[in-house]
């Protein structure tokens, strides 16, 4: 096993690493519950960007409903998020022969 390639195969992917997490940080994703009423958006970084909630959603009677949708829309947008993210990170140990 040579230990020098190693080492730079190491030290390029650390760099292509940051590299990555910084366009993640930039890529969006958004998800939407309660049939599209209430919307995510949120970074690949998994920073809530924004929430949006339609009119026709808040009724002081369903608070709960409510709390369930943005709850929803929240771990779905989060879900999408960190699938992203994981994709685009397991692209940067390909053709890497890692000893483990």
């Amino acid at each position: 096993m040579d230990m020098m390639k190693m080492m730079k195969q190491a030290a390029a992917m650390q760099k292509d690493m940051k590299k990555k997490q910084k366009e993640l940080a930039k890529q969006e994703v958004e998800f939407s519950a309660a049939g599209g009423a209430v919307t995510v958006k949120m970074t690949c970084d998994m920073k809530v960007k924004s929430v949006e909630i339609q009119p026709e959603i808040v009724n002081p009677a369903e608070v709960k409903k409510l709390e369930v949708a943005v709850l929803d829309a929240v771990k779905g947008a989060l879900n999408r998020a960190q699938d992203e993210a994981a994709k685009e990170m397991k692209s940067l140990t390909k053709g890497i022969d890692l000893p483990f």
